[in-house]
């Protein structure tokens, strides 16, 4: 145990060597305060000796075993010792040269041994209470007292455990009598001049704490080249998924409770409790932000961005509490590492959606889809969107100084309804993050249209290039109304392509049936002699048969469309074929049963055939032959 406090005193030695003063009587009565202050420090201090042979008692048992009325005279009796060394070094103490310094090496040992007590006591408090001393008690005991106390600043270490007492439970309790007891005892070692001896041990023991907290929060401290040599992305993104977890209890529970316990503890020296603070949390905390960074410069593809925006979004949760709690200059590292971790994350994203648009410029993929049904890129691309939509303040946060860049000029009409719904939403919600990324949503669809246009060309079927046209336009067109895309693009924009998608149906229709439509005379109900009659019926026949096996697979997706897609085909060649086939029927009457049985179908059975098209497996066998 150095002699910090003796040095101390006896540089002011010399004042006193030579020519002392003479001692008046109330200098002498001063001087007999402070003698007997030592001694009656004398007897508890020895009482407590831990290093005496003899003493058993002090060597096995807590000074704050029962109750603290003992632990309070030893720390009265502390004080009073620092009382004493400082009025025999002051000019006020008249006597003898011998006599003071005789009094000062009795006060210095009788300091040392207290000090080595109070540094004992000070270990074993933070040992053994490890489990009550965790950050979640110590925030709870805290708020407790701050809540009994908000009026009433001069209150005792006991008043405060005794009022908290009625309103906390068995932990918290033990929580606040052990953070008392730690105060009282650093206050008292670092009056002494031994600050030193104790913020050694609070230091290595809390850091341990946080250490061990992280680890059992899942948290494993991996260096850079651990996670992109030696983990693959499924394994990584466990551990992603485990620190989304951890990080806000690190933040608002660990980290901030070892701030609450270190401000309270050292309530004395403002500086003290800082440097505790960072040197226990400091590099944990860094390492602990500094793996968002380490993910950010994993190989990049489209997939991973959820997960990034993910961690991006938890550090910009957490930065009020990380700017909160790591204040100090002394650690401005961990603020630090937060913002690199943020800037790299976004980085990331930034280029893993660049990514994102070039994988769908560039599909190759050729094979028409069978019956004009929704594309797979189709599908992956609004998937993706949709649930990237829900990300649209990181999103909007993260190109606020990158401004959308189009290869090519674009109609303005494609914005303009995006553009003006996300003013309004903004306005409503007093936010402008989705006419920011609104415009960069709408970009990435149309890229997706310009490549459907594409594959559109690959069917040999005109109508059903139309009819591929309309299923994927009406799928982007549901799942922006269905999805988070609906407030980023807006509902004049989804209505302007619901009715594009149906205007693809209606060129199928034109497009898909125009020959058996011509195949129903202009004028139906003309007359007709039996060859006439049968003539025309055997070319509806055929005409019809043909496009219904060209259709057989032919498929609208959406059920809404397809019904009336479905309505529009049959009133373009029911009613006409209903007059056209009475008119065959009456010419054929008189005929012979093989040429009467050209008249094959119904108009029920033409509506029921066409309405028994355009679905998935709506393959139907041959009809019956009507009967005249």
């Amino acid at each position: 145990m150095p002699r910090n406090g003796l040095r101390a005193l006896f540089s002011h030695a010399g004042r006193w060597r030579s020519n002392p003063p003479s001692a008046s009587p109330r200098q002498s009565f001063s001087a007999t305060l402070m003698e007997d202050h030592i001694a009656s420090a004398e007897a508890i201090i020895s009482r407590w000796n831990a290093d005496a042979n003899a003493n058993t008692f002090a060597k096995v048992t807590s000074l704050f075993h029962a109750g603290r009325a003992e632990a309070r005279e030893f720390l009265h009796a502390v004080a009073d010792l620092q009382r004493a060394m400082v009025f025999f070094v002051s000019g006020e103490c008249a006597a003898p040269a011998a006599a003071r310094s005789a009094a000062l090496i009795r006060a210095q040992t009788l300091m040392q041994t207290a000090m080595r007590r109070l540094e004992h006591e000070f270990q074993q408090i933070l040992c053994t209470n490890r489990d009550r001393l965790d950050p979640e008690s110590v925030s709870s005991s805290t708020r407790t007292r701050s809540r009994a106390f908000s009026d009433d600043t001069e209150a005792s270490d006991d008043d405060e455990i005794c009022a908290a007492g009625e309103s906390i439970g068995e932990v918290e309790r033990a929580s606040a009598v052990a953070m008392a007891d730690l105060r009282a005892i650093a206050e008292s070692m670092i009056a002494a001049g031994y600050g030193k001896e104790c913020v050694r041990i609070y230091k290595t023991l809390r850091k341990s704490i946080v250490d061990e907290g992280l680890y059992r929060l899942g948290f494993e401290r991996l260096s850079q080249s651990q996670i992109h040599q030696k983990l693959d992305w499924e394994a990584l993104d466990l551990k992603i998924r485990s620190w989304l977890v951890a990080a806000p209890v690190a933040l608002r529970t660990l980290f901030s409770g070892e701030r609450i316990l270190c401000d309270y503890v050292f309530a004395g020296s403002d500086s003290i409790g800082e440097s505790c603070f960072a040197d226990i949390t400091r590099d944990a905390a860094a390492l602990f932000l500094e793996f968002p960074e380490s993910v950010a410069k994993t190989k990049r593809s489209p997939e991973k961005l959820f997960r990034i925006l993910d961690v991006y979004d938890a550090i910009s949760d957490l930065w009020p509490e990380i700017e909160a709690v790591f204040c100090f200059e002394s650690t401005a590292a961990v603020r630090s590492q937060a913002l690199a971790s943020l800037l790299k994350l976004a980085e990331a994203a930034r280029a893993m959606l660049a990514d994102f648009e070039t994988a769908i410029q560039k599909d190759n993929s050729k094979s028409p889809v069978p019956g004009g049904a929704v594309h797979p890129l189709t599908r992956y691309v609004m998937n993706y969107l949709a649930f990237l939509a829900d990300y649209e303040a990181s999103l909007a946060d993260i190109y606020a100084d990158f401004s959308l860049q189009i290869p090519t000029p674009l109609p303005e009409s494609f914005f303009d309804s995006a553009s003006t719904s996300a003013s309004s939403s903004s306005a409503s919600d007093g936010g402008g993050a989705a006419s920011t990324i609104s415009p960069r949503f709408a970009w990435l669809v149309l890229v997706l249209l310009c490549k459907l246009d594409g594959k559109a060309e690959v069917y040999r079927e005109v109508a059903l290039s139309y009819l591929f046209l309309s299923n994927n336009l009406q799928y982007i067109v549901n799942k922006v109304r269905e999805s988070h895309l609906r407030f980023l693009l807006g509902d004049d924009w989804a209505a302007k392509h619901a009715a594009k998608a149906r205007h693809y149906a209606s060129s199928y229709e034109r497009l898909g049936w125009a020959k058996v439509a011509a195949a129903v005379p202009a004028d139906p109900a003309a007359k007709m002699d039996s060859s006439e009659a049968w003539e025309k019926m055997k070319g509806f026949n055929l005409m019809f048969e043909a496009t219904c096996r060209c259709q057989a697979d032919w498929v609208v997706a959406d059920a809404r469309i397809r019904e009336e897609v479905r309505a529009s085909v049959a009133s373009l060649i029911v009613p006409a074929y209903r007059v056209f086939y009475e008119g065959c029927r009456a010419a054929l009457r008189d005929s012979s049963a093989a040429a009467a049985a050209v008249v094959r179908f119904s108009p029920g059975d033409v509506k029921n055939r066409v309405y028994g098209l355009l679905e998935s497996g709506s393959f139907q066998s041959p009809l019956r032959s009507a009967s005249i």
